[in-house]
């Protein structure tokens, strides 16, 4: 069998003369060369937060107002990063927030649901639906939602909103494949965990640091598993 001018038979003789020389079993060339490549940009479930110097993603009182005092910060990766997300994933706490201060008639700042993309919120409670949000609230195994949600975002991504237990959920499963931390130069002593699991072996590898102003630098990390 001929390929252009390439001679096969001689062609496999050279590969095996190889892997004798070098003593590397065929199995590792045969996938090397035949395996398809892995795609960079395959779709990637992410949690995108924002904590404190040390680790905390809402203080004791379940309270932002430690990150809403800087205020808009100019060129962070917010706007990029949604405009990459497919669906949605987070908890009841989470949600319950948002309610609390963007959606109910007494909310310190009212707003319309922000999020086009599906949502799927976390909770073993009844919780109340927003009248037009494309939400739906599931319990149990992350993994059996996790698929719902790779069907429906497509070639997008899935985000991870919070709280830390929830995505420590997805980690446990092998679920979770980055995290975009932005760190605020603050510390709060106490509060809500960014991410109570311990990651040690292998660790994460870091990927990107970004400093914004004075105030933020955001780690994107990737999210290493034992083989």
């Amino acid at each position: 069998m001929r390929l252009k001018g390439v001679n096969f038979p001689s062609f496999i003789s050279y590969l095996v003369s190889i892997v004798e020389l070098e003593k590397i079993e065929a199995k590792v060339v045969f996938e090397c060369l035949f395996s398809p490549p892995k795609l960079e940009n395959a779709m990637k479930t992410q949690y995108y937060t924002a904590t404190s110097l040390d680790g905390f993603i809402a203080d004791e009182h379940n309270s932002l107002d430690w990150l809403f005092q800087f205020g808009e910060v100019e060129g962070d990766s917010y706007g990029n990063f949604l405009r990459e997300i497919g669906a949605i994933a987070m908890g009841s706490t989470t949600y319950e927030w948002i309610l609390a201060h963007h959606i109910n008639q007494d909310a310190d700042c009212p707003q319309t649901w922000m999020y086009e993309q599906p949502t799927w919120v976390f909770s073993s409670r009844n919780l109340p639906a927003i009248a037009g949000a494309n939400i739906r609230f599931v319990k149990g195994d992350v993994r059996q939602f996790h698929q719902e949600m790779l069907a429906v975002a497509g070639d997008k991504n899935i985000w991870l909103v919070g709280g830390g237990d929830l995505v420590g959920q997805f980690y446990d499963n092998r679920l979770l494949d980055e995290i975009i931390v932005s760190i605020a130069s603050v510390t709060l002593g106490s509060g809500a965990a960014l991410l109570p699991r311990a990651i040690i072996t292998p660790p994460l590898k870091l990927l990107t640091a970004t400093t914004y102003q004075d105030s933020f630098v955001e780690l994107h990390y990737q999210v290493r598993y034992d083989s």
